[in-house]
């Protein structure tokens, strides 16, 4: 922990808006990455003063924050440096808010978040590489929060970690002789957690055996999660890998597919997959015994597992005995592959690999922060081996870390590896996709209607009107982040 101590002590004497990330001001010239960034951070560690964090609200009520502040303010104690909680919403507007003084000094977002701020100077470029974390996070993460300003690039955050989509099932839901009926390769993995094709009958099979229970259940209304269908036949969000919001990539390919596949699954449910229902429900359905999966990021396996400790207990199970029954039967896994010809129904198709929406979640600075050098030696305090462990048991995250997966192993290990492989796809880091989501929503909302339509009421009957509604998407995004900004 001293390290920490001295990486603090590398400190900003003077600073002001014109040193944030981003394409206004004097940090353009001819400086190398993080060369403005160093020259920023160059004075002393302040002493006596207290920084106010903002940090994600799962966090806040699981108690890894309290933890996390506890340990910097007991090894910053000699220098009268205190951590606080920002108390303040975790979607904090800092670009209208900060300039009036009012905001935190260090916050923790997704990198699209970050990025919007850093496109408005409103953070900090980083001397990220003097950090304790920067050789042990892999080019990709640090990727997401890298701005380039007249050919010289800066890094505005500091990774904590890796965001995608992860399928939830209840083990103890499956049927007692799935081995011999839902095993036909005999791997002794379920085959609807291996492929959507046998999800989909799995669904269907569950929920005319009981109308009151579904398979898998999830919000089509949520972006996030069903632009990867998209994605996984050939479509993408912004052209130049994410960089270019002229070109708009959501009709790409044949991404149809992908919506038709939405669609499908969208039978098996009920109208909540209309609006963003299932999301919120899900934790107490899943615990419950009503979904037998759902999709969700690995940051929320502790609201799961706590929802399922409840569950139990409340079937008379002691506590020790349903924390043991919910670390057996809530499974946290990959997600299952898809029919390439995008039909459910089909019988033996061939697989190819899932693709998602992904992020990199992480720590910046505000320009508006007084007290600049002790948020750098908290952001590399809690980027610590020892304090992403910490997250990770508290918290079930994926951490950006490559030490800590690789000691971690298991599905940490296994998102790296598909983010290698381009299976993971990064949300942009430019303002414009800010832009892709009410649009987004608009056209999942209708696709997940047509399920519960007449058929001469749908809206979506055949690849086709599929393809053109994703079009429309997408012309839809151009004309808000061009026509009418």
């Amino acid at each position: 922990m001293k390290r920490k101590v001295a990486m603090a002590l590398v400190a900003i004497m003077a600073l002001s808006v014109l040193n944030g990330c981003g394409s206004e001001g004097d940090n353009s010239g001819s400086a190398s990455e993080g060369s403005t960034a160093n020259s920023i951070f160059s004075g002393e560690l302040e002493e006596n003063v207290t920084i106010q964090v903002l940090e994600n609200d799962t966090a806040i009520s699981k108690g890894y924050f309290e933890q996390l502040i506890e340990a910097f303010n007991k090894e910053y104690e000699q220098y009268g440096i205190t951590a606080v909680d920002a108390n303040m919403d975790q979607y904090l507007d800092l670009a209208n808010d900060g300039p009036y003084g009012y905001g935190p000094d260090v916050l923790y977002q997704a990198n699209d978040v970050i990025m919007q701020y850093a496109q408005g100077k409103h953070i900090l470029p980083l001397p990220v590489e003097e950090l304790d974390c920067y050789s042990k996070i892999p080019k990709t993460a640090w990727q997401a929060y890298k701005v380039s300003v007249e050919g010289n690039d800066y890094t505005c955050g500091v990774p904590v970690n890796v965001q995608a989509p992860m399928l939830y099932y209840r083990k103890d839901l499956l049927p007692e002789d799935w081995k011999e009926t839902w095993d036909n390769n005999t791997n002794d993995v379920p085959d609807m957690i291996e492929d959507w094709k046998n999800m989909y009958d799995f669904s269907v099979q569950r929920h005319q055996e009981n109308p009151e229970q579904f398979g898998y259940m999830k919000s089509l209304f949520d972006v996030y999660f069903s632009s990867g269908f998209l994605f996984s036949y050939g479509g993408y969000i912004f052209g130049d890998n994410n960089t270019n919001p002229e070109d708009i990539g959501f009709a790409a390919g044949e991404s149809e597919k992908g919506a038709w596949v939405l669609s499908q699954l969208a039978s098996t449910m009920n109208e909540d997959c209309i609006d963003d229902t299932i999301t919120t429900n899900a934790y107490s359905k899943l615990a419950d015994g009503t979904y037998f999966a759902t999709l969700s990021t690995p940051d929320t396996y502790s609201t799961f597992y706590d929802e399922l400790v409840n569950s139990y207990v409340a079937d008379g199970a002691s506590q020790e005995e349903a924390e043991e029954k919910a670390k057996e039967n809530l499974v946290m896994t990959g997600l299952p592959q898809l029919p390439e010809s995008g039909n459910l129904t089909e019988e033996n198709p061939k697989l190819v690999d899932s693709k998602s929406m992904g992020g990199v979640n992480g720590y910046a600075i505000s320009s508006y922060t007084k007290y600049p050098n002790a948020c750098l030696a908290f952001v590399d305090f809690a980027t610590s081996y020892e304090m992403i462990m910490l997250r990770n048991e508290t918290l079930g995250i994926a951490p950006a870390r490559e030490d800590a997966a690789s000691d971690l192993g298991g599905l940490s290990k296994d998102m790296f590896e598909e983010l290698d492989k381009g299976n993971i796809v990064l949300m942009p880091s430019i303002k414009e996709v800010s832009q892709i989501w009410t649009p987004g929503q608009t056209f999942f909302t209708d696709l997940a209607k047509d399920a519960f339509r007449s058929e001469a009421e749908k809206k979506y009957k055949d690849l086709d009107s599929m393809k053109a509604g994703l079009t429309d998407m997408s012309n839809q995004i151009h004309d808000a982040i061009y026509t009418l900004e």
